[in-house]
Parts: C-alpha cells; sequence; structure tokens
C-alpha cells in the first residue's frame, strides 16, 4: 500500500510541472501531462528504468539523496517534501527542514543581538536559526526554502549571496576547508553525503575546489559584504560555541567601523518593516 501511494503521489506531482518551468522545451509532439519519466529522471540524475519502477510501486532501495534529489526536481514545499520521505520510510536527514534543538531562550538571544547579524549553524553549515538583520544580511534568507538554508549550498548556487561576498572566492575556498575538516567525524552519514552530493551536481566551482582536500580549522576573521539595501558592510565575525562536540555554534558579525554599525541600524529597520508588511499580507 505505501508503494502504491509513493507511486501514485509522484505521478501527480510530476505531471503538474510544465517542462518550461525545468528549462526544458515542450515540443510539438507532447502527449503526457507535465514532465515525462525519462525528464525526471534525467533531472534527478537517476536512471530511466529505475524511476519508472518506482512511478510502478515495485519493491526497489530509495535512498535519501535520491529522495531530495527528487523532491527538488518535482518542486515539492515543506509538507509535501514530509510527505515523499514518509511515504517511502525514510527521515529527511536536513536538519534545517525541522530543528527541534533550538530553544526559546537561544531564539529571544538571537533578537537581543539585533541590529548585530546572528544565526545559529551546525558544523554542516545548516542556518538552523536567525535574527531579523542577518535574514537581510545577504539577500531575504526568508524566502528561502527551509531545506536550501545551508550556508555551503547558499554560497555556491544563490546569486544574492555570491553578489553580497566581497572576497567571494576566498570564502568559498575556505568554507570547503572547514568543511572538509568537519565531514572527519561524520563520514558515512546520510545528510552530510547528500549535501556534498548536491554541491558537487550544482556548482561547476565546488567541484573543483573539493578535490584539493584543504583543510581548516574555524576561526574569527573580518568580513565584508555587498549589500544590496544599504551599502559595504564590514563585519567580525565570531562563532560562540553551543556544543563544541556536535558544532552548534551562534555566529555573530559585530560592525567593524561606526559606518558599518550606522548602516546595521537602518538595515535592521528595513527587516522590521517588512516584517510588518508581510504582518498585514496575511
Amino acid at each position: 500500500m505505501r508503494r502504491h501511494e509513493l507511486a501514485v503521489f509522484l505521478r501527480s506531482r510530476r505531471e503538474r510541472i510544465s517542462p518550461e518551468q525545468v528549462g526544458l522545451p515542450r515540443g510539438s509532439r507532447r502527449r503526457t501531462p507535465g514532465l515525462r519519466r525519462e525528464e525526471v529522471a534525467q533531472l534527478s540524475a537517476v536512471g530511466v528504468t529505475w524511476y519508472t519502477w518506482l512511478e510502478q510501486g515495485r519493491a526497489i532501495q530509495v535512498s535519501v539523496q535520491v529522495l531530495d534529489a527528487l523532491a527538488r526536481t518535482l518542486m515539492l514545499d515543506a509538507s509535501e517534501r514530509g510527505h515523499l520521505f514518509q511515504l517511502a520510510g525514510a527521515a529527511d536527514p536536513t536538519p534545517a527542514a525541522h530543528c527541534t534543538g533550538v530553544t526559546p531562550a537561544l531564539r529571544e538571544m538571537l533578537r537581543a543581538l539585533e541590529p548585530v547579524p546572528a544565526c545559529i549553524q551546525n558544523s554542516r553549515y545548516d542556518i538552523l536559526a536567525y535574527n531579523r538583520t542577518y535574514a537581510r544580511l545577504m539577500g531575504d534568507l526568508d524566502a528561502v526554502p527551509p531545506e536550501d538554508r545551508n550556508c555551503m549550498l547558499l554560497v555556491y548556487t544563490n546569486d544574492e549571496w555570491r553578489d553580497s561576498i566581497v572576497h567571494l572566492e576566498e570564502t568559498r575556498r575556505l568554507m570547503a576547508a572547514k568543511l572538509r575538516a568537519s565531514l572527519a567525524g561524520h563520514l558515512g552519514e546520510p545528510a552530510w553525503k547528500m549535501l556534498v552530493k548536491r554541491l558537487e551536481t550544482e556548482s561547476p566551482e565546488f567541484r573543483e575546489i573539493w578535490p584539493r582536500y584543504e583543510v581548516v580549522a574555524s576561526r574569527t576573521k573580518t568580513k565584508e559584504f555587498r549589500n544590496a539595501l544599504v551599502g559595504l558592510l564590514v563585519l567580525d565575525h565570531t562563532d560562540l560555541w553551543l556544543e563544541p562536540q556536535s558544532g552548534a555554534r551562534m555566529v555573530t558579525y559585530v560592525p567593524k567601523d561606526e559606518q558599518t554599525r550606522e548602516r546595521l541600524e537602518r538595515l535592521h529597520l528595513l527587516a522590521l518593516e517588512a516584517e510588518a508588511a508581510r504582518g498585514q499580507d496575511a
């Protein structure tokens, strides 16, 4: 019954997506509503026969990496993604999608630090919680799906984040080196394998940097951002460790100079205005 429901669910979601939505030509002889099976397989980097068997409800094994790829190809929202993993009998390994380790007290601390941008991350760079100034530091983080709120993914694949980082190539290299160092304690874990596989699939830059096997420990440093709303921000980055063994930390960006302090205060006000506007729309 579960395999049948999974097959029906996948087919229904495939048929609702037009070729144009995923950058494919429609063609003049298309009879299938939405995407063809082979197109879903190609976009998800799985075999056509294997995906056909999955839609036929056959008893085959499905990894969490494949489920993650299918969820992104089929443009599933958070509820649909959860339903997909449940039907497949698998746990979604993406911590950012549903984090229970961030307590109300930690969320209050993030708010209390405003206008200083701050967030809580784990060693995999998942953004587990953040305050309103951080949400606008490198674009609009609220608009990013929870499962995509990962600094590695954003730095390597998100245009807003890439444009906002002044020393982009150095940042990418150092982040990859820190991820490589952290990976040693998580070899074989599905969430880590899924992140690296996705980065290798979606980013030519990551594919070039990752095989270098560079390793570096976390350290405090000054960072510069080109914020689209308020201009250049020069900030001191600091990690406040919450659970050193797991890598959970509060990341803060303190202004380096008075001009940056004033611009952060303005950015915070703009974030409050955006929050109020969303509340009125709701």
